[in-house]
């Protein structure tokens, strides 16, 4: 079974993408900060992050290099409502495999999901 972790501080956000994971099969968890989501990436090992950038303890752009050395094989889809060119390049040049701006719809999660591979 394919796991992800949600790291959003948003409760709605973590529900609404649990809910849509769910329908791909796809189990996930979610924390709220990145203390929280250190805690969580070493008990569960999952497939898929999906990270937010603006945690109420850091900026999630910073936490992905962290996520791929402890984790290599973990695949990084920053979500944010801070979407600029800025914010995108960093993401990307820091690791993350795709960058999602917020609203995001049902579709574009399955889309990024079915491109990640599951």
């Amino acid at each position: 079974m394919v796991k992800a972790l949600i790291i959003d501080d948003e409760i709605d956000i973590c529900y609404l993408l649990s809910g849509i994971l769910r329908n791909k099969n796809i189990h996930s968890n979610y924390v709220n900060s990145i203390d929280e989501a250190r805690l969580a990436l070493k008990i569960n090992s999952p497939q898929i992050v999906f990270l937010d950038n603006h945690l109420p303890d850091g900026m999630g752009v910073n936490f992905i290099t962290d996520i791929k050395k402890n984790n290599p094989g973990t695949k990084v889809v920053m979500i944010t409502a801070y979407d600029t060119p800025v914010d995108r390049r960093k993401a990307l040049a820091e690791g993350a495999d795709f960058f999602i701006a917020k609203p995001f719809s049902r579709d574009t999660i399955f889309q990024t999901v079915e491109q990640l591979g599951h």
